[in-house]
């Protein structure tokens, strides 16, 4: 598969040491608006560069995914966020090591400058600093945040494996070879500013 999605499927190793496909042929495959399946805690997600508005949208489509929904944004590390977060107040920053790195996805309020398709028609953002190795090696590779939205189309059920990802999404798709972790259910969305469980 080309960058941007052109030609060819193809899944690259990943394998048991977590070896990247070249870091290099992957951020020129994002800045050019591509979009990538990756292993999460519990199934395999689709992502993109979340700056990248015609990624998203490319990424929409796919899904037959409202804009307005908004989507979960994952990191390596919180830092990550910075560009999309308004500045946090120090008692909340004290606590996130309660749920980072875990499967607890934030709402937090989103920075002024956080584009619309990644908030949808809401003030705050979800993000997640993801507790599952692989994916998380692959956001400290790249350096950034990635888009994370389960690897289906609206209705159906999330995908499990690398293989499976190939076969429904083809050339759309650059897939990158993992294994999902153990947890049975998508991760817990909750306000901790209100205490507001979304997603238990």
């Amino acid at each position: 598969m080309t960058p941007a999605g052109e030609g060819m499927a193809r899944a690259r190793p990943w394998g048991s040491a977590g070896a990247l496909p070249a870091t290099r042929s992957l951020h020129a495959h994002l800045r050019g608006g591509g979009l990538i399946a990756y292993a999460t805690e519990s199934c395999f997600g689709l992502g993109c560069d979340p700056r990248n508005a015609r990624a998203v949208r490319r990424l929409l489509r796919l899904k037959h995914r409202p804009q307005t929904k908004g989507l979960i944004l994952i990191g390596g590390a919180v830092g990550q966020f910075r560009h999309f977060l308004a500045p946090l107040p120090a008692e909340l920053s004290s606590r996130l090591a309660q749920w980072w790195p875990g499967p607890h996805t934030l709402l937090l309020p989103a920075a002024r400058r956080c584009p619309p398709w990644l908030r949808g028609h809401h003030t705050k953002l979800a993000v997640r600093v993801t507790a599952h190795p692989q994916a998380a090696r692959l956001c400290h590779a790249l350096g950034m945040a990635l888009v994370s939205t389960s690897a289906n189309r609206s209705g159906q059920q999330p995908l499990k494996t690398w293989r499976a990802c190939q076969r429904a999404f083809g050339a759309q798709v650059w897939v990158l070879h993992g294994r999902i972790g153990r947890r049975k259910r998508p991760s817990t969305i909750l306000d901790p500013l209100t205490g507001g469980v979304i997603r238990a």
